[in-house]
């Protein structure tokens, strides 16, 4: 009863239920001299009802998940579900209340006195209204009705529904939720891609309205031509970006840069950022292009191989240390690499991170992109050739002192030569 206005100033019979002598209240119940009349109502009504009958109610209640039908002493239940072959957010959205309706029994409860009713079921499937003519690949249009992370469902016709899978919103391979693409209200128009009329499904797409890009893709990004793309996201091997919604491409670590040793793609760039690509080759099966950024630019290795020559010394920066030795950041942006034996200094210390040597280039490997640099071997190498220059002083020096003993031993010698001529001579005189 909604309205308790009707009983103001009526005569009635009630049953005293209830007496409060504190309060001097006396409860009363009208209900209560009816209830076993309504009971013998309700069992004879019940009695008579059949699965499939169908009959007339008002519209008694209404709740968000139904209706309560007054089917004149008993009441049963039309769930939401049960009002239309259509979706329906909210009841009052189909009936109204006092609303006189045909309604449908679908089952019914001799115990519990539970009547579940039905009003769709008086309507045909719309499902076999469907134009017959319908079919794969023809468009239709629709409003999503409902909204998941997976997809959308678009209502093309009142009670017929089809699925627009997130994969079908967009070419593009990176997969997001379906309310980046669409919401609830929006009118769209979709592609039929399967059509099932006796399981009553059907699945939509959206991206085949646009032409799939990779039809095309030698014409549009042939081997060698320069594009811009989007950082998408990273792998400890490359980066994987997108250079138009359904173009992506992987850029190998190896090919970000001529010069510095990257260990990952985020210590290059950042998702979300752009960057200048060069196609480097085409896997049309497998949707993917082979990019390189590096090649943008002229492999400078080829001109360094004159400016870090074997032997040549260079001041670098120690930017890091590991077990097994040290990288040096050299000028024109090059790395080198000392092992832990060449970063001793003159002092018999090793050398820090962030400090600054001179450093000699021992190895230039210009197919591994390798520059080998020792800082120790700068004063060994002085410290021989300090050595070298003392031994041959050495050498010079006593060469020096020999050559004077020498010439004595000529000059003693030619004396005593002249002493036996002149006594020969003086013999030789005599004999005369």
């Amino acid at each position: 009863i909604r309205d308790y206005d009707i009983f103001v100033g009526k005569t009635m019979e009630f049953k005293v239920v209830k007496i409060n002598q504190e309060f001097k209240n006396v409860v009363v119940s009208h209900k209560a001299l009816i209830e076993a009349e309504l009971e013998a109502q309700k069992r004879e009504i019940i009695a008579k009802l059949e699965r499939g009958q169908v009959l007339k109610g008002v519209v008694k209640n209404i709740t968000s998940y139904g209706v309560f039908i007054d089917l004149g002493g008993v009441d049963g239940l039309i769930h939401i579900t049960d009002l239309s072959w259509g979706r329906v957010s909210h009841p009052e959205e189909i009936v109204k209340l006092d609303q006189e309706l045909d309604v449908v029994i679908l089952d019914f409860d001799d115990e519990r006195k539970r009547i579940a009713l039905g009003l769709k079921q008086l309507q045909p499937h719309p499902w076999d209204a469907l134009n017959p003519d319908l079919k794969i690949g023809d468009k239709v249009n629709g409003k999503v009705v409902v909204m998941a992370d997976y997809g959308a469902f678009v209502e093309i016709a009142p009670g017929v529904e089809g699925l627009i899978h997130v994969s079908e919103m967009s070419w593009s391979q990176h997969l997001r939720s379906a309310q980046d693409f669409m919401k609830v209200g929006d009118e769209v128009e979709a592609v039929i891609l399967t059509l099932d009329r006796d399981e009553r499904k059907m699945s939509l797409g959206i991206k085949q309205l646009k032409n799939d890009p990779w039809d095309d893709i030698e014409v549009k990004y042939p081997i060698g031509s320069k594009h811009t793309a989007k950082v998408r996201n990273f792998t400890n091997f490359g980066v994987f970006v997108e250079i138009e919604e359904g173009v992506d491409g992987l850029i190998h670590i190896s090919d970000l840069s001529w010069t510095k040793k990257i260990k990952h793609p985020s210590e290059f760039t950042q998702v979300g950022a752009d960057i200048d690509v060069q196609v480097l080759e085409i896997d049309k099966d497998n949707r993917r292009l082979s990019l390189g950024h590096k090649q943008l630019e002229e492999n400078p290795w080829d001109a360094l191989e004159s400016v870090f020559t074997v032997g040549s010394i260079h001041n670098g920066t120690i930017i890091e240390l590991q077990d097994k030795g040290g990288v040096v950041a050299l000028s024109h942006g090059v790395e080198g690499f000392a092992t832990p034996k060449h970063l001793v200094k003159e002092d018999g210390t090793p050398a820090k991170v962030n400090e600054a040597l001179d450093f000699k280039v021992i190895e230039f490997n210009k197919d591994n992109k390798r520059i080998f640099l020792s800082h120790s071997r700068i004063f060994e190498d002085e410290a021989k050739a300090e050595k070298n220059e003392a031994r041959k002083a050495a050498r010079r020096q006593t060469k020096k002192e020999e050559q004077p003993a020498a010439a004595t031993a000529v000059e003693r010698t030619t004396l005593g030569d002249l002493e036996e001529l002149a006594a020969l001579k003086e013999r030789l005189s005599g004999k005369k």
